[in-house]
């Protein structure tokens, strides 16, 4: 299995609107072959810096399937809009992948 995540960090008060930009955007992920499970993260927030921190986390059979998602029309889609809310974001996110090396 393959884990890729994105960390956020959004502006203090703008928590709402990041959830509903995510709860409404249509991924399409179930129609990727290799895809296994999707959550959105919400950490603490970090008032001396202005943001809390959210996490995107997709679970995929294997790295080779999420690098299909990645070039895939249906990313494409899912992204198109990632730009119009800028104002929300401190910075870019910052993206994590990784493999699974033991497990039960």
């Amino acid at each position: 299995m393959f884990y890729a995540m994105n960390r956020f960090r959004i502006a203090i008060g703008h928590e709402e609107a990041f959830e509903a930009v995510w709860k409404n955007r249509d991924s399409s992920l179930s129609q990727v072959p290799g895809f296994i499970e999707f959550r959105l993260l919400r950490g603490d927030s970090v008032p001396e810096e202005g943001y809390t921190l959210f996490i995107s986390n997709s679970t995929w059979k294997d790295r080779d399937a999420f690098i299909g998602w990645t070039k895939s029309e249906n990313f494409r889609a899912a992204h198109k809009s990632a730009g119009d809310n800028r104002a929300m974001y401190l910075g870019p996110p910052k993206f994590e992948g990784f493999s699974v090396v033991e497990g039960a």
